[in-house]
């Protein structure tokens, strides 16, 4: 059965007729007026009942056919598409977002004392805005064919020499891969050594997400303790003496912030070359050292080929990017640029292109020094606000990285405090997550990047206040 369209035209409006006969049938699908499967009247039946040309209506038909909301069938007519239902903003807020006490709102602003995202009110938009301007029309003028999925050349030349100067890693570009983030290049690892139910070592505590990808990929994740020198190397061989790998964040430990030793570098190594295992180096942070000289990258120190070396842009300019990188040894670069080809390719050539740019011209390394003063002034703010605010109640940590760590009371839910603290517009990371093994080391993890500095009393006394109400 046809269905009975009623549709109002203004010909005195500045709207086409196309356009409000086209926005009028569109509504009516979007409120349901009009059911999936539903037949629409021809094109010249529903001409003559508005009383207009024939080419009007035909040419809103086919723009909603271009943009899915019907389907011309030939001799069968013309028919409503089945499409997925529209979910209103309260089953909307059902959905449960992977790892939610880390990431408790994706695609939304970052609030107070949120990880993992750079200061917004420092960024310099207008000059990435350029550079990304520029590169799109870079892209879309390059000769139509396969981009080389390894990543463009131009890029990988620039990571390569960043990387010899800020990280002291001497390699060529043909032994780096350009990934989606960090996780790409995990990604990556994981498929192209075929580690599936052998054990690896991992810090403990660590990044959850990192350990929950090792895990589903089939490998046990052994967990080691890190104290004030990083990894204990003897704690993993102890552990797991045949590990096949160890993933470990040597420059900032994620989350405790500490540097791994040069006495553990040189342990770690040494356990690799004996054992045949590999070591993932996830450069966490290493190019925001906030207090004096970053150490040179584990990388630098392999003389064997066991390292492989995975940084992001994430931290630095934005983790919308998914960007990354991976360095991996000579020996093994043909393989990886294997997988990448058939699993993994390089994202996309526009951001390729601003990256490599922005790289080139200086604008990257200005940045970063930029950055490490903010960052570093608002580090100290926060400190002196929650210590003021605390009054000595919770012993209060800066070892490392972008965050401030708070340790609380004794029988405290990390976990329920972040999640009552959102609502107030703050954000805490909590630490116990971070741990494979039962622990008492429960605590807050507090992002320094985005403080505003007017509303930063307020909440950090908001949230004071809900640690001893949970204490209690």
């Amino acid at each position: 059965m046809t269905a009975l369209l009623r549709i109002q035209i203004d010909r005195s409006a500045k709207a086409p007729l196309a356009l409000q006969i086209h926005a009028a049938i569109r509504d009516a699908i979007r409120e349901g007026q009009l059911a999936g499967g539903a037949r629409l009247p021809s094109w010249r039946d529903l001409a003559a009942q508005l009383g207009i040309a024939r080419g009007t209506v035909r040419a809103a038909y086919e723009r909603l056919s271009d943009e899915q909301w019907i389907l011309s069938q030939g001799a069968a007519g013309t028919r409503v598409a089945d499409r997925m239902p529209v979910l209103t903003a309260t089953e909307q807020l059902k959905e449960r977002p992977p790892f939610p006490e880390l990431f408790p709102d994706f695609e939304s602003v970052p609030l107070a004392f949120q990880m993992g995202v750079p200061a917004q009110d420092a960024f310099p938009f207008t000059l990435w805005s350029r550079v990304m301007a520029r590169a799109a029309r870079q892209a879309a003028v390059a000769p139509v064919g396969y981009p080389d999925p390894r990543g463009h050349p131009d890029l990988r030349r620039e990571i390569a020499a960043y990387l010899a100067i800020a990280r002291g890693i001497r390699c060529t570009p043909g032994q780096i891969l350009v990934t989606n983030g960090f996780a790409g290049s995990l990604g990556l690892i994981i498929r192209a050594l075929r580690l599936e139910g052998r054990p690896a070592w991992f810090e403990d505590p660590g990044f959850p997400l990192t350990r929950s990808a090792l895990q589903l990929a089939g490998i046990e994740a052994i967990p080691v303790p890190v104290d004030g020198e990083g990894l204990s190397v003897s704690e993993g061989i102890r552990r797991a003496p045949k590990a096949a790998l160890a993933v470990v964040t040597p420059g900032q430990q994620a989350p405790l912030g500490v540097t791994l030793s040069l006495a553990r570098r040189l342990a770690l190594l040494d356990w690799a070359r004996q054992a045949g295992a590999w070591i993932v180096e996830d450069d966490y942070l290493s190019e925001l050292q906030l207090k004096g000289r970053a150490a040179p990258a584990l990388a630098s120190l392999d003389q064997d080929g066991h390292v492989l070396h995975a940084g992001s842009f994430s931290k630095t300019i934005s983790p919308a990017l998914r960007l990354g990188f991976l360095v991996v040894p000579a020996a093994v670069a043909e393989v990886f640029g294997t997988i990448a080809a058939c699993l993994a390719p390089a994202p996309s050539a526009a951001v390729q292109h601003a990256v490599a740019s922005f790289l080139a011209e200086g604008h990257y390394l200005r940045h970063l020094r930029r950055m490490k003063r903010l960052y570093s002034a608002r580090r100290e703010l926060l400190l002196r606000q929650l210590q003021e605010t605390a009054e000595g109640a919770f012993p209060i940590h800066a070892t490392g990285g972008l965050s401030v760590r708070m340790e609380l009371p004794a029988g405290t839910d990390d976990i329920d405090i972040a999640t009552r603290a959102l609502p107030f517009g703050i954000a805490p990371v909590p630490l116990s997550p971070w741990y494979a093994e039962p622990s008492d080391h429960g605590g807050l993890l507090l992002g320094i990047t985005n403080l505003a500095e007017r509303r930063l009393a307020a909440d950090c006394a908001r949230l004071i206040e809900l640690v001893r109400l949970d204490a209690r």
